[in-house]
């Protein structure tokens, strides 16, 4: 498996993409997670990671989407991302993750991906405005890969979307930068409606011939004002999905992402453990895309580095998720975030300004956190590769406290009522 993964990465891809993969995003972003050890070891604070939504707009309406696509539009300007990616790059790191609303509506985004050719960006998007031009110049910059967004077969994609014809035009982005050689990926929201579709060998073989390098099958979050929970997942189904992603690992000729688990299959959140927190199109620093509250922003007249360090809200955050379970907090004690917002007078990050109330609305389920079934990665790389750069930093061993983890299935939490 390996020695086709690797021919495969030699042949089909641009070698100078490769290479800028390599070094900026690999050796570089390693040296980005070494710094951020020793700074925990010095009581200090910064993400080696930040995942930056730079617009909320967007052309799709998504089930369960928690941005305000249809809102009035909000972007990080070419200067505010200048200035936030060149504080990050003078901490070490260099990987950055670029998020939506819909990434490539920015009308700057190739302004910012050029401004920094010694980073290396992650675009999260639908694919849908990516034309032939537009992947010709990606691979001329070298230094980003699209993560494009599949979720489902044309039929479940279009209902997921919310509008007909999505599926296609998402493959003809995709075909866009796989006929330019740009390196790929392909991440799917695994949900009830899209788990038998895309969770197959079939799928990923697809993938493969078609010369998609990496996937991410990330499980299906409950959140925004319309989450639309009977997409949720079940206990079975979650581990069906780490079974099937250890499985794929270390039998098929192509990257799989995990961002839930360690080396030996244990849960983590990365907000939680501290290795990566979001920065909203409006600039608020939150602790994940999917909490949507804030008490910073990228706009004070402060820098990064003393904001990361001296934020309460953000500290607090990270301890309060750790102690109580290693799963997302979001989904298992929502009632928790609502208090940890009370406390720290945190605002609502949203244009719609009804993220409390959703919290409240959220009925606790399981995440990846289910203790006693956790299936270790069988790939030796992928295991050694999480031993060095992706665990819990120490975090829970530190902070959590088994007595403190409620299971959502057994107990349901009470929402307090604000006073």
């Amino acid at each position: 498996m390996y020695f086709r993964l690797a021919k495969r990465l030699l042949w089909e891809t641009d070698k100078r993409l490769l290479w800028k993969l390599a070094y900026q995003a690999g050796w570089k972003g390693l040296r980005s997670v070494q710094k951020h050890k020793a700074r925990l070891k010095r009581g200090e604070f910064f993400p080696p990671f930040l995942y930056i939504s730079i617009i909320n707009s967007c052309n799709l309406r998504c089930q369960g989407c928690w941005v305000d696509v249809a809102a009035k539009q909000t972007k990080i300007e070419l200067e505010g991302m200048n200035r936030l990616i060149n504080e990050a790059k003078a901490m070490g790191n260099s990987f950055f993750g670029i998020l939506g609303g819909e990434p490539f509506m920015h009308r700057q985004i190739l302004d910012i991906l050029a401004a920094h050719p010694d980073a290396y960006f992650q675009v999260f998007t639908n694919g849908q405005f990516i034309t032939d031009d537009i992947a010709k110049e990606l691979r001329r910059l070298g230094n980003v890969t699209p993560l494009i967004s599949v979720e489902g077969s044309e039929i479940v994609s279009d209902q997921r979307r919310g509008r007909d014809g999505v599926f296609s035009k998402t493959m003809e982005g995709l075909q866009n930068c796989l006929n330019n050689k740009v390196l790929t990926g392909v991440c799917t929201s695994v949900c009830k409606t899209n788990i038998d579709d895309l969770l197959t060998d079939r799928w990923v073989d697809q993938l493969i011939k078609m010369g998609v390098m990496y996937c991410w099958f990330h499980v299906y979050r409950v959140v925004g004002p319309e989450s639309s929970p009977e997409l949720a997942l079940n206990t079975d189904e979650l581990r069906r999905v780490r079974q099937f992603v250890v499985d794929t690992r270390a039998t098929k000729p192509i990257i799989v992402i995990d961002a839930y688990h360690d080396g030996e299959g244990r849960a983590l959140c990365p907000a939680a453990t501290g290795f990566t927190h979001h920065i909203g199109p409006g600039g608020d620093i939150e602790p994940c895309p999917i909490i949507q509250m804030a008490t910073e922003s990228i706009h004070d007249n402060k820098p990064l580095k003393e904001v990361f360090n001296q934020s309460e809200f953000l500290r607090d955050f990270r301890q309060l998720a750790a102690e109580h379970t290693r799963g997302c907090v979001v989904l298992e004690r929502p009632d928790l975030l609502l208090q940890l917002a009370e406390k720290h007078n945190a605002r609502d990050t949203t244009q719609r300004k009804t993220v409390f109330k959703e919290l409240e609305n959220i009925t606790p389920r399981r995440s990846q956190y289910v203790p006693g079934i956790e299936i270790p990665e069988r790939s030796w790389a992928y295991r050694l590769a999480k031993r060095i750069a992706f665990h819990d930093f120490g975090v829970y061993t530190q902070h959590f406290d088994p007595k403190k983890w409620q299971d959502p299935e057994v107990v349901q939490i009470q929402i307090p009522e604000k006073k």
